[in-house]
């Protein structure tokens, strides 16, 4: 059994079995609410939270765009909580939600993490390798550059349509999925986001006008290939360039930087030395 705690604002760490919801929680029942996520590891003398700042900037960030009050210091304390409560295992992921609340109770967001044990078999095997299907977004590249009601760039509770993703890449034998835009360009993954090596430059997909998220650790990693002199950059990336590239990843807070093998069926161009290098870039 996967250990897990939970914790919820105000109330600090409960009964994992517990409920932490009401049933007209809008969270729940219109996925109105933002999470985030990172992972915790455990190696040393106290567990370490990667990139907390970041994710909790971004967060914020998020309840901001949604209109939901954020209180940084109420979440860091609970996070504390949280962490000193939990017992170490190798890694972790670190879940942060916040819904709008009960509809039956305006004005009272609910708010809640949850600490899980990573299963680092499917964590390996992902880093070794993935192989991916490119499914359609439906939308064009600029398609949020003057829409903000469409909440692009937000870490929405609203899965429904990743997760969909994901089963339709495995209908397919495929171990995840890359959105691309109805004008060719690739977005992102469903929870990752997509780098692309060009000789010696890294380039991944912007935010903004696209929707996407913007990744940490695709900011984090670029900051350090640059100390080895390896520019990172923001750029659209046509789709067919993934079949000619010198190597492409998918970036994430929790599974790490994971090479792309196979492209809906077609090999692509990897190189086990520089996946190496670009995972430790990106932490992992």
């Amino acid at each position: 059994m996967t250990r897990q705690l939970v914790a919820v604002l105000g109330r600090g760490v409960v009964p994992t079995e517990q409920p932490v919801a009401t049933a007209d929680d809008v969270g729940l029942v219109r996925g109105d609410g933002c999470f985030d996520a990172m992972r915790v590891l455990c190696g040393g003398p106290d567990p370490v939270v990667e990139n907390l700042d970041a994710h909790l900037a971004r967060f914020a960030r998020s309840a901001a765009t949604l209109g939901l009050a954020f209180d940084e210091d109420a979440w860091r304390e609970l996070i504390a909580d949280a962490v000193a409560g939990w017992e170490p295992v190798p890694e972790a992921v670190l879940k942060l939600v916040l819904t709008r609340g009960p509809e039956s109770k305006p004005g009272a967001p609910t708010g809640f993490l949850t600490l899980t044990e990573l299963d680092l078999d499917a964590m390996h095997a992902a880093r070794a390798g993935l192989r991916v299907r490119l499914l359609g977004r439906g939308y064009a590249s600029d398609a949020f550059a003057d829409a903000p009601w469409l909440l692009g760039g937000v870490k929405l509770l609203s899965y429904a349509v990743n997760a969909a993703a994901k089963r339709e890449a495995a209908r397919h034998g495929a171990d995840d999925a890359v959105f691309t835009t109805t004008d060719g360009y690739v977005l992102e993954a469903p929870t990752a986001a997509v780098i692309v090596r060009r000789g010696e430059e890294l380039m991944t997909t912007p935010p903004g006008a696209t929707g996407i998220l913007d990744s940490i650790t695709v900011r984090s990693l670029f900051e350090r290939a640059a100390v080895d002199g390896v520019q990172g950059g923001y750029a659209l990336i046509p789709t067919a360039e993934l079949l000619t590239a010198d190597g492409v990843w998918l970036a994430s807070s929790i599974r790490g930087v994971c090479p792309v093998v196979e492209l809906d069926g077609r090999e692509l161009a990897t190189d086990a030395d520089y996946s190496a290098r670009i995972a430790a870039w990106g932490g992992f």
